[in-house]
C-alpha cells in the first residue's frame, strides 16, 4: 500500500492543474490531477505535500490545509492513501514539469476535463465548507464502482 499527497494550489477562482501527458506506464496518463506524489520515507503527509509542490512546480506553498484523505482502491494499480491539500499562499515561478502540462484552470471549468471519476466527488467537496474528510473509492479498471464518504455509501 502506498501513501501519496495531492495538492489543489489555488489562485483566485482557479486550480493549478497537471495534465499528465509526459511519463511511460503512467496510472494517471492523460488525466487532470492536482499536484504530488508518494511519500519519501520518514516523511509526513505535509512534508511530502510541500516537496512535490517545489518539484513539480517550482511554487514554495506558505498556506495550505489538510482537508481529506481517500482510499483508492484498484484492481489495477493496488490501494494508495491518498492524502489531500489546498494551498492559497506561494512564492516562486512556475516552471515546467517532467510530469505533464501546467495549467490554472477555473474551477468552473475543472469538471470538463479528462478527470478520475472520484476526483469530481472530492473536487466538489474541496469547493464547498466541507470539513475533514474520509472518502473511499473502488475502481475496476478506469471505471469507478463504489464510493463511500465518511463510511457511508454514495
Amino acid at each position: 500500500m502506498k501513501n501519496t499527497s495531492l495538492c489543489y494550489i489555488q489562485r483566485d477562482d482557479e486550480y493549478l492543474m497537471l495534465h499528465r501527458v509526459k511519463k511511460e506506464n503512467d496510472e494517471n496518463h492523460d488525466k487532470w490531477i492536482g499536484i504530488g506524489g508518494k511519500f519519501e520515507p520518514g516523511e509526513s503527509p505535509e512534508e511530502c505535500m510541500l516537496r512535490e509542490a517545489l518539484e513539480e512546480t517550482g511554487l514554495t506553498i506558505s498556506r495550505w490545509q489538510y482537508r481529506g484523505i481517500v482510499t483508492f482502491v484498484s484492481d489495477e494499480w493496488g490501494t494508495e492513501y491518498m492524502h489531500l491539500f489546498t494551498a492559497d499562499r506561494f512564492q516562486g515561478q512556475l516552471k515546467d514539469c517532467d510530469e505533464g502540462e501546467l495549467a490554472w484552470i477555473k474551477k468552473s471549468e475543472l469538471l470538463r476535463l479528462t478527470l478520475w471519476e472520484g476526483d469530481r466527488i472530492f473536487l466538489r467537496l474541496l469547493d464547498s465548507d466541507e470539513p475533514f474528510f474520509s472518502l473511499k473509492l473502488r475502481y475496476q479498471g478506469d471505471k469507478l464502482v463504489g464510493a463511500a464518504l465518511n463510511g457511508k455509501s454514495l
